[in-house]
């Protein structure tokens, strides 16, 4: 599309009350390094396990975007034959966290780029955020980027915490968890996610959903928006602007929004 925008099916932004805001990756530019930290702590465990396999921050961000550190853990051990023990899991779970969290708080900074169309799109929709990643790391990453406000703590989602039992994306249990509590469902909420994981994830629980690549790497972008459409969102869009002007330009109503530019 030359307004940068793909649309692969239609969108009833009329029935849209919420929008389901997904974070690390899509609210802020938290993946690359929250891999950074995450990685030396995966490494460690791997080498406690006796498995002979290291990462580098990119391979395991390619490897587990969009999912908890803990279902990660248990894969890798899995797939190496060997088992963690649930107390051992959750010391690692712990110092994963601290590690990622004290990284994040030191690196991210409030956008221009998410923060205007935010305003915008908050004038006509409730937003909450549906996230895979504890609430103690979605509470640092808001403060660092200056997204309390936006997003308070009623309005936050995490597969970590919020479950009875923490199921991490691409398991539909945390939109799912999300939309009773809102009080929405199917069309009633749009997700908005970065991830292929965090999409699908959306979809099976029935709800529409757009790919962002606000904060993708332009050499990773094309491969990103063909997998975001093979999960089965609605449509791509390049950044947090787009996504309004494709929500203006599908509505039957016209309640202003001011869109200011972001990156595309």
């Amino acid at each position: 599309m030359s307004d940068g925008i793909r649309r692969f099916v239609p969108l009833d932004v009329d029935a849209i009350e919420v929008l389901l805001c997904d974070a690390d990756g899509n609210l802020f530019g938290s993946e690359e390094p929250a891999f950074v930290a995450s990685t030396a702590v995966t490494n460690r465990l791997l080498a406690e396990l006796g498995v002979a396999c290291t990462f580098t921050p990119d391979a395991l961000r390619r490897r587990s975007m969009g999912r908890t550190f803990r279902s990660t853990a248990l894969e890798l051990a899995a797939g190496a034959g060997v088992a963690i023990e649930p107390e051992a899991l959750e010391r690692w779970v712990l110092a994963e966290r601290r590690a990622v969290v004290a990284h994040l708080t030191s690196v991210l900074r409030p956008d221009p780029a998410v923060h205007g169309p935010l305003r915008a799109l908050s004038r006509r929709f409730r937003l909450a955020v549906v996230s895979s990643s504890a609430m103690s790391r979605l509470a640092a990453c808001f403060t660092a980027t200056h997204l309390d406000a936006v997003f308070p703590p009623p309005v936050r989602f995490s597969a970590e915490d919020s479950l009875p039992v923490a199921k991490s994306k691409p398991d539909p249990a945390i939109y799912a968890f999300a939309g009773e509590h809102l009080g929405i469902a199917g069309a009633e909420g749009l997700a908005v996610e970065d991830a292929v994981a965090g999409a699908r994830s959306a979809v099976a629980a029935g709800f529409p959903t757009v790919g962002n690549l606000q904060f993708v790497a332009a050499d990773e972008r094309e491969e990103r928006a063909a997998a975001l459409q093979e999960a089965g969102v609605a449509a791509v869009v390049p950044s947090w602007s787009h996504l309004a002007v494709l929500l203006r330009s599908n509505a039957r109503s016209h309640t202003p929004l001011e869109v200011l530019p972001g990156p595309s």
